[in-house]
């Protein structure tokens, strides 16, 4: 079964009428999941949409994914950009992260120590079943996970864009998590909006999850063609 986390952007496009809610209990908090026999969607911000990204439960969501035997995921992420060049409304793959918070752990009392990295597989993965579809994307870039919820000022834009191209604030936390579990995570970002100071117009949340919206059919495409596998 692949695992699929994204917004509740998804839920709009009548996706998951064979689906079944699926609640999944544990250690940490219980898990709210879509499933069917291929995908387990796990909306992260909820089932109504009303978990704002630092109050996500990144820790439940994961090792609920991993205790329905999940193995393989993909990382579903609008982002804002952090480069001029990186126009919203792209689709990018990225290679790698930064996340200069505290970063979650499943290893509470426990001395574990991975190297934290993005699955190359689940990348090529990605790549490959746009290319198919005949869906363009950009293959790599660096994303750079905020703690949230306000959006960066323009000081931290101009730091934070010498060292990523995206930014957002939940897709290092979910990678780094799964690589603990020992699962595969691939992301794929939508571009959504410029970040702070590189347009003339600070976006509102809701421009920025309807342009999301706007990529979600394409990358629903990409995750059902390789759940196909």
């Amino acid at each position: 079964m692949l695992g699929v986390i994204g917004g509740t952007v998804f839920f709009k496009k009548k996706l998951f009428d064979k689906f079944r809610d699926f609640p999944v209990n544990t250690k940490f908090g219980t898990a709210m999941v879509k499933k069917n026999d291929k995908i387990a969607f796990l909306p992260r911000h909820g089932m109504l949409n009303d978990t704002p990204p630092h109050k996500v439960n990144h820790r439940a969501n994961i090792l609920g994914l991993k205790q329905l035997g999940v193995r393989k995921v993909i990382g579903i992420n609008s982002c804002g950009s952090l480069k001029k060049e990186i126009e919203p409304g792209k689709i990018i793959v990225p290679d790698d992260y930064l996340c200069l918070g505290k970063p979650e752990t499943l290893f509470d009392m426990q001395i574990e120590h991975i190297t934290p990295s993005l699955s190359q597989a689940m990348r090529i993965k990605l790549i490959e079943s746009a290319k198919k579809l005949g869906i363009e994307l950009a293959d790599g870039g660096v994303y750079m996970q905020t703690p949230g919820p306000r959006l960066e000022t323009k000081a931290e834009v101009r730091m934070f864009s010498q060292f990523a191209d995206v930014i957002g604030m939940t897709m290092a936390s979910e990678a780094t998590l799964c690589q603990e579990m020992g699962m595969e995570y691939g992301a794929i970002c939508s571009v959504d909006n410029f970040a702070h100071g590189l347009s003339e117009s600070v976006p509102s949340h809701s421009q920025i999850v309807e342009m999301a919206s706007r990529n979600a059919d394409k990358i629903w495409q990409i995750a059902e063609e390789i759940a196909k596998e």
